[in-house]
């Protein structure tokens, strides 16, 4: 099957949801218009289709080798990443001053999510590299920007992120990783540092990696953290490539999917290197506060985790539609002369509108969220940028956490679609399930999502910001209720639109009062339900934006300006109303019993 990217329904996001041409008002686009984002978005696509999706089937099949320290990279992508590299796609949306394009966030998370859908493992390595690029932007010496942004951006280097260790998971209060600080400024790292995305690989001529460490002298916990810049190869005086750092591949790991993406056990100061035993390492901002600065990358790389959510699911869509349009089984339920493509079965329709709901539902918050950083950071007027700042802080975890959940089950209905065919692994649909399996667990699994959504997102403003963006729901549910004597035909449509988004932010409302309400009392009966939270507030905002999709397409087709894109977009915004948002009140009431189910969770757990 063919991948094509969505261009249309990403447009159609952009300017009726997103809000592109108020982001592209804001101060530091002057330079940006919509013909050139549409310039960008086709570019882009013929691209993915043409360089980077014809890749996937062999990412998977063969997979990146490690060869004594080495790694040569799954067929054709050395090829790929010169052609990424050379159409500026690193660029895209960092500032010009260090060779970037400036291009806003929204158009960065559309380019992103067609590159994502083409090969999830390709996309894995320009992914770190961006987060290297924010964190080093926002925290890193002028020095450090200077030398080592401009050669990312131009894809010659790329970038990773180093926190996790064999004992040190999640919790990064037991990292053991040294920096031992030496005469010239500079530190000697040693420890081993696993699930390292890139690791080593073949696709550029040097790696920055960013590495959580502790000096000698450091406090324990997280308080003690600091971050340190270690590249592959150490530079010389004049900016060219040096000595080989002490950094060693030991291995790959070997994964359920995603196997063009080489993930590496890194051993620092193993005495591989030619600059001395111990990783030359060199200290970003100041001691103790790594932490925090690495949460910059996180925070980036957590967006663009779920931004993959989203391009995974795509790409199952798109394989299911195709199979069950050719896929001939059974015939009609009203009766027909011979078999019938499948597609044409109420429950194969049933899965194939579940698929596309969740997709474009989760585009569509994904995007928002997209606008809403863009205005954080360039509106002219700094209470709307703190304004934006909150809005978009509270939907990065629902993004990740939402859209990765989401992205499983569309990969699996996707797998249901084909039958037994789907079990097998020559139709790849198998492949988009592992690959998707992934996403919930990496850069903070859903748990960590929740939990980071309850206690920074909700509590900490006691439910502000879900509030406002409740408000804003309610407003679009009273739109939907104005607007439905007037909409002829389609008025049914848009009531039941109104009746169940309605009762979803009723739900979503109920469930913010009971953890702002009990969260000091019964902290682990909030807990408990942290996830069902973080699942119903995306439900819920991602049904908010849908709902706003289906009255934009009705005004489209009252006036006669739709297109077939237009009606097929109600009939999903309609079905997601009907068979997704019901789900909203399970959630809820899931999370509103939470104190007795604390308890006898609790005793279940005593009595083991």
């Amino acid at each position: 099957m063919n991948y094509r990217a969505p261009t249309q329904d990403i447009r159609f996001v952009f300017r009726e949801l997103a809000g592109l041409d108020d982001v592209l008002a804001l101060p530091g686009f002057e330079e940006v218009n919509s013909e050139l984002v549409d310039a960008v978005l086709e570019e882009n696509g013929r691209f993915v289709e043409q360089a980077v999706a014809p890749l996937n089937r062999a990412g998977d099949t063969t997979p990146a080798a490690w060869d004594d320290g080495k790694v040569r990279t799954s067929p054709g992508f050395q090829e790929a990443f010169r052609e990424f590299a050379a159409g500026g796609w690193q660029g895209l949306q960092h500032e010009p001053r260090w060779g970037g394009q400036g291009l806003p966030k929204l158009v960065a998370a559309a380019t992103g999510e067609n590159i994502n859908s083409a090969n999830l493992a390709f996309s894995l390595c320009p992914l770190l590299t961006d987060g290297v690029i924010e964190a080093l932007a926002m925290v890193g010496s002028q020095a450090q920007q200077d030398l080592y942004i401009p050669p990312m951006l131009e894809g010659r280097w790329t970038g990773t992120m180093n926190l996790t260790e064999p004992q040190a998971g999640s919790d990064l209060a037991l990292v053991q990783t040294r920096a031992v600080g030496q005469d010239d400024g500079s530190y000697r790292l040693s420890g081993q540092k696993i699930f390292i995305t890139y690791g080593e690989h073949d696709l550029a001529e040097n790696i920055v990696h960013l590495v959580l460490a502790r000096t000698p002298q450091a406090p324990a916990g997280v308080k003690g953290i600091s971050l340190f810049l270690v590249p592959k190869f150490l530079l010389n005086d004049d900016g060219t490539l040096g000595k080989r750092n002490d950094v060693w591949c030991a291995s790959l790991e070997h994964k359920l999917g995603i196997h063009g993406s080489p993930t590496a056990v890194l051993l620092y100061g193993s005495g591989q290197g030619e600059a001395g035993p111990g990783a030359v390492g060199y200290l970003i901002g100041e001691e103790n506060r790594g932490l925090e600065y690495m949460f910059i990358m996180m925070n980036a790389a957590r967006f663009a985790v779920g931004i993959q959510g989203i391009a995974l699911a795509e790409r199952a869509l798109q394989q299911a539609g195709a199979y069950a349009a050719e896929r001939l089984q059974g015939r009609a339920l009203e009766g027909s002369d011979g078999p019938v493509a499948i597609v044409h079965h109420p429950d194969v329709q049933r899965m194939l509108m579940t698929m596309r709901a969740l997709t474009e539902g989760a585009r569509a918050l994904a995007y928002v969220a997209a606008g809403e950083c863009d205005r954080a950071r360039h509106a002219a007027d700094p209470q709307a940028r703190a304004r934006h700042q909150a809005v978009y802080d509270f939907l990065v975890p629902v993004v990740k956490g939402f859209s990765t959940e989401s992205a499983v089950e569309v990969a699996s209905l996707g797998i249901q679609v084909h039958g037994g065919m789907g079990f097998i692994e020559e139709t790849g649909a198998a492949q988009y399930y592992r690959d998707a399996r992934i996403l919930p667990i990496y850069e903070g699994t859903t748990a960590i999502q929740a939990n980071d959504f309850v206690g920074r997102k909700t509590l900490r403003d006691a439910g502000a910001v879900a509030g406002a963006l409740a408000e804003q729901v309610r407003a679009t549910v009273a739109q939907l209720e104005a607007r439905q004597a007037e909409a002829g035909e389609h008025g049914a449509g848009l009531a039941l639109i109104a009746r169940r988004l309605a009762a979803a932010v009723e739900a979503y409302e109920q469930a913010v009062a009971y953890i702002v309400a009990h969260a000091r009392e019964d902290q682990r009966a909030v807990f408990l339900g942290s996830v069902p939270y973080l699942m119903l507030a995306g439900l819920t905002l991602a049904g908010w934006q849908m709902a706003r999709a289906a009255l934009a397409c009705v005004a489209r087709l009252q006036d006669g300006d739709a297109e077939p894109f237009h009606a097929r977009k109600l009939a999903t915004a309609v079905f997601y109303a009907a068979h997704l948002l019901p789900r909203a009140q399970a959630l809820s009431a899931s999370i509103l019993e939470g104190g007795v189910a604390a308890r006898y969770a609790r005793a279940a757990e005593n009595a083991e």
